[in-house]
């Protein structure tokens, strides 16, 4: 079943897929977004539908259309808000958008000079347009483990362009995940965009917690593999559990979506969440870690209100959003779902014209954190007529 959302982003083509198979999918988006002047598609694909058979049917339905995208961990759809079975799909139009383009692959080992030598050029290379506005987009292979170092050198590279992104996620499987760039998905690569537009657009950031007076300093750890071995001296799995206050083999994703770790970033903090209990009592965790790194416990707040009041942006005439272009940490998702508060957030994404994807991890301001919401809201121009 298909549904076109015009009343969510007139400025932006979205359309939304629920078929069974991946060729029905793709000629149901075509459909929906037939008669547009399509600059590139943005395409969230769920877990569900098979890439073998997803590729080759983009290419036939959009010969010439740029198509960019990812698999996920849940998507966020204008008619459902959180969704685990839908394809999403957003027409960025040629009117009001400029696009470039780079694949990074392989993410293993990380090229860090070469991948920043070829963001520049790409810069560079991508002309620009007299008073339209500037950003990129990130997606990368959300079990890369490099999206720490990535995200640092393209920042570096972009010189302070502002890079918003998501990493790539699949259900919560944590097998594999892929990006889509060139008429295929890859393992192990992600997908940086150049985006130039006369839309005036924001970018946001923001998670629900706030450090407690509990603390945690990573006494021993395996950094590149994001494997904490001690916290404060004891078995780290050990250690985490008795400053939260549960046994150790209660641990669970639910526990640690409930009570993250932070650090400290000059004024800010931010998540470093934890995957799962490694054997023999270690901890693996979404972002970078390393030895001697403190670590604060985190408190969470309201959920929904932080929602609502994170995502109430208007524009200078005091306009809401076209769209908001989200990308949610799934772990936020899995503590809404634990609270049973799907529907209530569900609404208030929709009502604020979100439309994304749950992640395995963000991208803000040149860090990669976790169970944050990170997403770019675009409104209307401000001096030209839409009609």
């Amino acid at each position: 079943m298909l549904n076109a959302a015009p009343p969510v982003a007139p400025l932006f083509g979205i359309a939304v897929s629920r078929a069974e198979t991946a060729e029905d999918v793709v000629r149901e988006m075509s459909e929906a977004l037939i008669g547009r002047d399509i600059c590139f598609l943005l395409v969230f694909v769920p877990d569900r539908l098979e890439l073998a058979e997803m590729a080759p049917a983009l290419n036939r339905h959009f010969s010439g259309i740029p198509v960019f995208g990812c698999t996920t961990a849940g998507q966020i759809a204008p008619d459902t808000g959180y969704d685990a079975d839908a394809l999403v799909a957003i027409a960025f139009p040629k009117r009001h958008f400029r696009c470039a383009s780079m694949l990074i692959d392989p993410l293993n080992p990380l090229p860090i000079k070469e991948i920043s030598t070829n963001a520049r050029r790409l810069a560079a290379q991508f002309q620009r347009t007299a008073d339209w506005n500037r950003l990129a987009l990130i997606f990368a292979d959300g079990l890369s483990r490099q999206e720490d170092l990535l995200v640092a050198a393209l920042a570096t590279a972009l010189d302070d362009l502002p890079l918003f992104g998501g990493s790539a996620g699949h259900a919560l499987r944590f097998d594999e995940t892929h990006v889509l760039h060139g008429g295929q998905f890859h393992r192990d690569a992600a997908l940086l965009l150049l985006l130039e537009t006369d839309l005036e657009y924001a970018g946001l950031g923001f998670d629900h917690f706030l450090p407690t007076d509990k603390h945690m300093v990573v006494t021993e750890a395996i950094p590149e593999e994001r494997v904490v071995l001690e916290l404060n001296g004891a078995p780290a799995a050990q250690e985490y559990a008795r400053l939260v206050g549960c046994d150790v083999d209660r641990l669970s994703p639910e526990v640690f979506a409930e009570n993250p770790v932070l650090v400290r970033n000059s004024s800010m903090y931010h998540v470093r969440a934890i995957q799962k209990v490694h054997q023999g009592g270690a901890l693996a965790f979404f972002s970078a870690i390393d030895d001697g790194l403190l670590l604060t416990l985190g408190e969470g707040q309201e959920v929904l209100r932080t929602l609502e009041e994170g995502l109430g942006l208007k524009d200078a005439a005091g306009r809401p959003p076209e769209m908001i272009l989200g990308f949610d940490c799934f772990l936020r998702l899995l503590e809404i779902e634990t609270k049973a508060m799907r529907l209530d957030a569900s609404e208030i994404l929709k009502r604020h014209r979100v439309v994304g994807f749950n992640t395995y991890g963000e991208q803000h301001c040149g860090v990669h954190v976790n169970q944050t919401f990170v997403g770019v809201a675009f409104f209307q121009p401000r001096r030209r007529d839409l009609h």
